[in-house]
């Protein structure tokens, strides 16, 4: 596996270090949005109002305002990317636990909130350190930590809502209200702004938040983000809205884990790294899952000093798995008392490229050219003239840019 650092912005105020925010890749671009920064041990949300844009080619940053029903500040939200525009769901608003939805569209030349107020069935319990799928333009979330009504409390199984604790709070005519990790599948479909809920099959995964989610075809998997020895998997059929758990003896399988991130990098195949382990340690490992031989394997990677937990992982082009942001040192501290998180967390703003695919001629020779554009070109003889042609335009580029490149 190798990897490129990708540039830092010449910004000279950044706030692209971040934890907790979303990301996704769309024509070579990283967009990220959202997240927070720990100043003076506390933890401070980023501004609502702007997105980041990453270009990957040349590695340069550059900040778009978003205007319109702007989200208050949000944490433990969760972001999805659908037909051009980003959705945001739920989250902690300095009120506390929302249901609010957001969505922008990012193909438009100015980007503008908008609050979805009328929307169709009913809406999910307010939460946060929930998932999503985006499967046949529809988001599907999953899981997360939040609080119910009594009401709903009672017309919830106790196998799908795990109540932690309650508060004598009024909301409306209800006079307390209880908070715990659920397991329910809510679906939001992006054309018809309608919520819904599908009655599913088969062994479904404890109630979680802080786990790992990954789409590979129509099947939808999660992985962690409970305090288990091991790291477990489960799989969703979006078709069927049956639920399978793969069995692997815990000699096989990673340490457990929540915080980390979980990407498709081929048809039956998911790359995991980082996240905090069951240890209290901000994790440095790699692994593939292949989903037909249900086998875990750990990957050797050059990267074993970039520990990462709260970051974000997307599939980049062919088949990179691109990091950006979280934490290298969220440490876990353990008393008598509580369980209390380590107030220095060492926020990051490096991009990651992990090759997980061999890479193709002219891939190569784009890296080499990213490296040393002038040295290069010299080599360009021995080319087919076509290849050749499609290269020499591409040399013109990096040699503009390669001042952002870092090997």
């Amino acid at each position: 596996m190798d990897a490129v650092v990708g540039a830092e912005t010449s910004d000279p105020v950044s706030r692209l270090e971040r934890s907790s925010h979303t990301a996704f890749i769309d024509d070579n671009t990283l967009f990220v949005w959202g997240g927070y920064q720990v100043v003076a041990g506390e933890d401070v949300m980023l501004p609502s109002d702007e997105i980041w844009l990453c270009d990957l080619n040349s590695g340069t940053w550059e900040r778009r305002e978003i205007t319109g029903d702007t989200p208050p500040d949000l944490s433990g939200f969760c972001g999805s990317y659908v037909n051009g525009k980003l959705y945001i769901f739920a989250g902690c608003d300095p009120s506390g636990y929302t249901n609010q939805m957001y969505s922008v569209d990012l193909t438009e030349p100015c980007y503008s909130w908008r609050k979805l107020t009328d929307t169709l069935g009913t809406t999910p319990s307010p939460r946060n350190k929930h998932s999503c799928w985006v499967y046949k333009d529809r988001v599907i979330y999953f899981g997360g930590y939040g609080c119910k009504t009594i009401g709903e409390v009672q017309n919830t199984s106790s196998l799908n809502f795990i109540v932690e604790e309650m508060s004598w709070t009024t909301i409306g005519n209800t006079l307390f209200r209880c908070w715990g990790w659920n397991n329910e599948v809510n679906v939001f479909d992006t054309h018809t702004e309608t919520w819904s809920m599908p009655q599913t099959k088969g062994p479904v995964p404890v109630p979680r938040g802080c786990h790992a989610s990954a789409l590979l075809g129509s099947k939808g998997y999660i992985s962690g983000g409970v305090e288990k020895a091991e790291l477990d998997m489960f799989c969703l059929d979006l078709e069927t809205w049956t639920w399978t758990q793969f069995d692997i003896p815990q000699s096989c399988s990673p340490l457990g884990r929540l915080m980390h991130t979980m990407t498709p990098i081929s048809d039956n195949t998911l790359f995991v790294y980082g996240g905090l382990g069951t240890d209290g340690k901000t994790l440095n490992d790699a692994w593939q899952f292949n989903t037909q031989k249900r086998e875990w394997t750990k990957l050797t990677h050059p990267h074993k000093d970039k520990p990462r937990v709260c970051h974000t992982a997307c599939l980049g082009s062919d088949s990179d798995v691109v990091l950006f942001g979280g934490s290298s040192n969220m440490c876990i501290l353990v008393d008598s008392v509580a369980v209390l998180r380590a107030p220095s967390q060492n926020q990051c703003r490096d991009v990651i490229f992990f090759q997980t695919q061999p890479y193709s001629l002219f891939r190569l020779c784009e890296d080499l050219m990213g490296r040393n554009p002038e040295l290069f070109a010299k080599q360009l003889n021995w080319l087919p003239t076509k290849l050749r042609s499609r290269i020499d335009k591409r040399v013109a580029f990096f040699s503009s840019t390669a001042p952002f490149l870092t090997a």
